[in-house]
């Protein structure tokens, strides 16, 4: 390594489509060159996201193999630049979720987004795995022994929250509190939460800890109802086993959470959904990046198409600390780390409820 210390940066890495289909070799890679703003992490649980299976097989643009995947990093500083931000001593417990750095001013002398707050619409937003650093080394992400990260997206998790539960709210966490925050949910209002899957539980999770009115899940098949109703959902619609469910139900929703990462969904049903002035936001993207919108969804009741992604570091400690208050856990199944090939398959069959959870047990 360019750098002196005692450990090796070893992970899964994807060095072709074949990757997403669980053949992911574990092998040394080298971190991005150490700058003393970075903070290298021990890692002990690194959550699966749906986006590492779309990174491992391309499906949002050619992935610059090889690349080690994994964006909800729970670990302990092992290495703590002199120039890092926030606090972070050596043998804290930290995280790192989808965004490893932006310019922070450092490029134009000046940025908008990242003086704003909004770090993750900087023009030049690198994601933790598979982009690149602004000093043009590649990035690489968390299924691994260790992970290197510039300390701005660097979180202390507050001891009320266990590392497995912390792992997956650092991308699906946040990619689904930070909109229901933005557009309104609390006291009063009645939200609906589209797909319940990783992203779609935390929705529930979130939209009950804020206080909605009311939360209701909707998913295709009735199979799920229990389990929504256990995470705190008032009710639950069943799009494909209640043919009439949009009729039934119109007008009935200040905000639509939409998860689903299809190009296929029945937005006009969803559009039906709402109320007068009402917000469908999607976090949900396809492969393909593409669905079709009918413009009289829109254009009756003026309602409001929105989109959202992850969330700014300040977002991602205001919800850590709402998680703490209100004791929010996740639903998780912990796996070996050893065995994330399997746990990638399991993942794409949709088998996970509702999120996995990669462990190093060496590194407790």
């Amino acid at each position: 390594m360019a750098d002196s210390h005692d450990y090796k940066f070893v992970g899964w890495m994807g060095l072709d489509k074949n990757a997403a289909q669980g053949n992911m070799i574990w092998q040394e890679f080298e971190p991005k060159a150490w700058e003393e703003t970075d903070v290298d992490i021990k890692i002990t649980h690194s959550g699966i996201c749906g986006s590492d299976l779309h990174v491992l097989r391309s499906g949002w643009g050619p992935t610059p193999y090889p690349v080690c995947v994994g964006h909800e990093i729970i670990g302990r500083a092992v290495r703590v630049g002199n120039k890092a931000e926030g606090g972070i001593e050596i043998g804290d417990r930290v995280g790192v979720g989808a965004q490893g750095d932006s310019c922070l001013g450092r490029t134009q002398g000046h940025c908008d987004e990242c003086a704003s707050g909004n770090e993750h619409f900087c023009a030049k937003h690198v994601g933790t795995y598979g982009s690149f650093h602004l000093n043009g080394d590649k990035s690489h992400g968390g299924h691994a022994l260790y992970n290197r990260s510039p300390s701005h997206f660097v979180f202390k998790i507050p001891d009320s929250i266990s590392s497995a539960s912390a792992a997956p709210m650092l991308c699906a966490g946040i990619t689904t509190y930070s909109p229901l925050k933005h557009f309104g949910c609390g006291p009063g209002k009645r939200i609906g939460i589209i797909g319940l899957g990783g992203l779609g539980h935390f929705g529930v999770l979130w939209a009950r800890a804020l206080g909605a009115e009311s939360v209701v899940a909707i998913s295709r098949k009735e199979s799920k109802k229990v389990d929504a109703l256990k995470m705190g959902a008032d009710s639950y619609i069943a799009t494909d086993d209640h043919p009439n469910w949009d009729t039934e139900s119109a007008g009935s929703f200040d905000l639509l959470l939409s998860t689903i990462s299809s190009s296929n969904m029945p937005i006009a049903g969803y559009f039906a959904l709402l109320k007068r002035d009402g917000t469908l936001a999607q976090v949900g993207n396809p492969d393909d990046g593409v669905f079709s919108v009918p413009a009289p969804g829109l254009i009756i009741g003026r309602k409001r198409l929105a989109g959202s992604m992850i969330g700014a570091p300040g977002e991602i400690r205001e919800m850590l600390q709402l998680a703490a208050d209100k004791h929010v856990k996740p639903w998780v199944i912990e796996r070996p780390m050893e065995n994330a090939n399997q746990a990638i398959v399991d993942m794409e069959k949709g088998s996970a409820r509702y999120r996995y959870v990669l462990v190093n047990k060496n590194h407790l």
